[in-house]
């Protein structure tokens, strides 16, 4: 009896329940087209479908596939042709009728340079090789997806485009390196998305956001979206041209830091945020009016919880859905551009929350952070830390810094709790943490990442800058790589605001005592590029709001926050001031509710509120407050031991051909007439701030606009002039 030829088609009965259980660890050495024996076969999986046939370009059928399994497998012949050909699938369930595209007929899209650099740690564009791409590939358009799970035995990716069903778009292992890639026809940007993945021992992990998603789904809601990055069409090349020389350390910054939930909202409509379109109609200018140089945002990257405000990112890649989307992000970044502003980008490389649908075991393996919790558990915030170690996380993070410089034009990084990252004892007891190769506390593997993200920051996009909030004496945070250095371009000085500020809420009588809180930064004030920063940190957590901590009744409460940000605009340093702030907001900062904007109808509050614009402005205009603000010749104490009367007074130079100025600041409330301050040349000195002015509310005591210099040495300089110092006051005098 002859026998029944084999049906190439046909497949073991293991490799059916494998696919039908999407448990398969290679589907597209089985689905799609194939040529087995000199045959060429079509094999698919279309769960519902009751028959399938493939049809050619002209719609004409080529095959009718047999059922091999109930659940929608399906293979057969095509018979009269040898070569693959592109083709789709018509299937049909009962009266219903629908045409599809096989994600099993089209090739990788990936190269063999992308995985290279992927391996080796130095794709300086990995979001262009992973994430989710709108692209058109073999003549169709649609999505490509690929994510890195090297730990997983199978990964999907599923949305409501499949009925978030992991067995019809399993996707193709790359080998090696653990990426994994499928091209999904048809679909495009606002696709919701998430990986199913299965581990290799055969556990299903909850369902992961993409590491690299460029959108998400505004929470609580947790899929990544795909968005269409390709038609950000920028306008701002003017801007980019320029921003190198506004940026530099001689130039003035003034950073206006933002909580983009909470800076307003809108109360008529159940007191929702403000969309990106509405912030750069009302932010954006409201910054610029008030002589900021920089707005400072808290983190954008997609985070799950409202109550971290930000600083627990989930979507690295994608500006929160809280406001839009990303090409609206975009048009708010070119807002700020437009309007003269640079934008900083709070960046939170240190550590990641330990949410289901996050980087936490994501291919069911330790993949991005360590698996031994005293290298990878912050037990201050309950949060996970990157394996700065593994080559593949550390490119994830270094190309993530250059996605938001390069793709969103993006001014400055300024990075996150830079102090938890480079001690691994940071907030641990002995006995909490694995000591470095040397048996020391050094985080060896995060100095190295943040060198080299400072490295490409710098070398890669022109003009841009890094910020770095480290809160210990670590040396060389502000200096070059190549001298040993971290590479950013400045640093918060911490000491600076916690010293000043313990100081200004002491009461004045007492202050004769403290009064080295006020003149210590200088000592190291020239050591690093400082940022001066009242953040929000500074009004939150029982701290109080800024006005709050100012001692005595409330004109001496408003009199000393005045002269204290006189003070700060004209000490070295550039400076940072947390929104409400700059009208003397009475509360302690409440990320759920806007800023209390009624308050500056009221005098005293806006009195404040005019200060803080005059303070940029002046700032801005006058080279010596500037030129030499991380330059110890561009200061020098005229009266520093003052201590009984607390009263500073001090020289501020800029390069040769800017005019000095001298500023006095007497922190009790007790006028000083007839004071007597050194000159370093003779003439008329205008009186160009007074924060005792009566426009600011003040008492209105002054010298009249001007003093003129009198002949007699004082202070080490060779002229002198006497002035008033009002109480609680700061004034600054220009010469000519």
């Amino acid at each position: 009896m002859a026998r029944r030829p084999k049906d190439p088609a046909a497949l073991p009965a293991d490799v059916v329940a494998a696919l039908l259980a999407a448990d398969h660890g290679d589907p597209f050495g089985v689905l799609g087209q194939h040529e087995v024996d000199g045959n060429l076969i079509v094999r698919a999986l279309v769960p519902g479908a009751e028959t399938l046939a493939v049809v050619d370009a002209a719609g004409k059928t080529a095959a009718t596939l047999a059922q091999l399994h109930r659940d929608g497998l399906f293979a057969g012949v095509v018979h009269r042709r040898k070569k693959r050909f592109p083709y789709r699938l018509k299937a049909t369930r009962g009266d219903d009728t629908w045409t599809l595209d096989d994600p099993y007929r089209f090739g990788p899209v990936m190269g063999a340079i992308d995985e290279h650099l992927w391996a080796e740690g130095t794709h300086q564009s990995a979001h262009d090789m992973l994430g989710a791409h709108a692209i058109e590939h073999e003549g169709v358009a649609g999505t490509h997806f690929a994510v890195w799970a090297p730990g997983a035995r199978r990964v999907s990716v599923v949305g409501d485009f499949n009925d978030w069903d992991g067995r019809r778009h399993a996707m193709r292992g790359r080998g090696t390196t653990g990426v994994w890639e499928i091209f999904v026809p048809g679909l495009g940007d606002g696709a919701i998305y998430k990986y199913e993945i299965k581990s290799h021992d055969g556990t299903l992990q909850p369902l992961k956001a993409d590491p690299f998603g460029f959108g998400a789904e505004l929470r609580p809601r947790t899929g990544s979206v795909v968005r269409d990055l390709r038609d950000l069409d920028w306008r701002d090349a003017d801007w980019l041209d320029a921003r190198e020389a506004a940026q530099g350390r001689d130039k003035p910054i003034s950073i206006y830091e933002v909580h983009l939930g909470s800076w307003a909202r809108v109360p008529d409509d159940s007191d929702r945020f403000l969309t990106y379109a509405e912030l750069a109609d009302r932010l954006v200018p409201y910054a610029r009016d008030m002589g900021f140089t920089h707005l400072e945002l808290l983190p954008i990257s997609e985070y799950p919880f409202d109550g971290s405000w930000g600083y627990q990112p989930v979507g690295l890649y994608a500006p929160t859905r809280r406001f839009g989307t990303p090409h609206d992000f975009k048009e708010f970044v070119e807002a700020c551009h437009a309007a003269g502003l640079g934008l900083i980008l709070d960046w939170v490389p240190g550590h990641f929350p330990t949410d289901p649908h996050g980087l936490a075991r994501f291919d069911g393996t330790h993949l991005f952070e360590h698996a031994d919790p005293r290298q990878g558990f912050h037990q201050d915030w309950n949060t996970l830390i990157f394996n700065y170690g593994r080559r593949e996380v550390a490119n994830y993070l270094l190309s993530n810094a250059l996605f938001w410089l390069d793709r969103y034009h993006v001014d400055a990084l300024r990075v996150d709790a830079v102090a938890s990252m480079l001690y691994l004892d940071y907030s641990r007891e002995p006995g909490e943490w694995i000591p470095n190769q040397h048996g020391g506390n050094e985080n060896l593997e995060a100095i190295a990442f943040l060198r080299r993200m400072n490295e490409l920051a710098y070398g890669t996009v022109p003009g841009v800058t890094t910020m770095a909030e480290e809160s210990t004496a670590w040396p060389g945070v502000s200096q070059p790589t190549y001298l040993g250095g971290l590479g950013f371009g400045y640093k918060w000085n911490m000491g600076w605001m916690h010293d000043t500020l313990d100081f200004m809420s002491c009461d004045p009588i007492h202050r004769k005592y403290r009064h080295h809180q006020m003149t210590f930064g200088i000592h190291y004030g020239f050591t690093e590029n400082f940022v001066l920063p009242l953040s929000h940190d500074e009004v939150v957590h029982g701290k109080g709001s800024l006005l709050a901590r100012m001692p005595g009744d409330a004109w001496q409460q408003f009199a000393n926050l005045r002269a204290y940000y006189g003070f700060m605009w004209t000490h070295p340093g550039k400076k940072l001031l947390f929104m409400g702030g700059e009208f003397a907001q009475g509360r302690e900062w409440n990320h759920d509710t806007s800023l209390d904007w009624h308050l500056t109808e009221t005098g005293w509050h806006r009195g404040v509120q005019n200060l803080v614009g005059d303070l940029n402005r002046l700032y801005r205009a006058t080279p010596a407050l500037h030129q030499r603000d991380c330059d110890a010749a561009g200061f020098q104490w005229l009266e520093v031991n003052a201590a009984e009367d607390s009263v500073l007074a001090y020289l501020r130079r800029g390069d040769d051909d800017a005019k000095p100025v001298v500023v006095a600041c007497n922190f009790t409330p007790v006028p000083r007439p007839d004071y007597r301050i050194g000159l370093p040349e003779p003439g008329t000195w205008r009186e160009v701030l007074n924060t005792d002015a009566t426009a600011y509310e003040g008492s209105g005591l002054g010298n009249l606009g001007a003093v003129v210099s009198e002949p007699q040495p004082w202070h080490d300089q060779p002229y002198s002039m006497r002035i008033t110092i009002p109480p609680l006051a700061t004034v600054v005098f220009e010469a000519g």
